[in-house]
């Protein structure tokens, strides 16, 4: 599990805020999320955070979204942990490689995949 899970990494004006995600990946994944040369947004990020991005255990995603005037912290951390889940539930259930390596050899198809 990562050690963070949401970063808020700056307020870029009175509505805007822009932030990290960690998410934990299965097992199985790891490897197609694996990226040597991985770092963080969060220039904070310690060794052992950015070697479990570079790894695949862990995935990072940034993006930024814009609150309604007058909307406090509490209800913007709620917001971030939405998102968090969301993202956490799209890494745990999407498997774009669920038929990776499958292949036809010219008389018979032989499954591949990872779970």
């Amino acid at each position: 599990m990562p050690a963070k899970r949401v970063i808020i990494l700056e307020q870029l004006d009175t509505r805007t805020y822009r932030y990290a995600l960690w998410a934990d990946v299965p097992l199985a994944r790891q490897t197609y999320y694996a990226n040597p040369a991985a770092s963080s947004e969060w220039k904070q990020a310690t060794a052992a955070d950015v070697a479990a991005l570079a790894s695949g255990a862990v995935v990072e995603h940034v993006d930024h979204f814009v609150v309604e005037a007058g909307t406090g912290l509490p209800a913007v951390r709620a917001l971030l942990q939405t998102q968090w889940q969301g993202f956490q539930d799209r890494i745990t259930s999407d498997n774009p490689w669920v038929r990776y390596g499958t292949f036809w050899d010219g008389a018979t198809w032989t499954a591949g995949g990872v779970s």
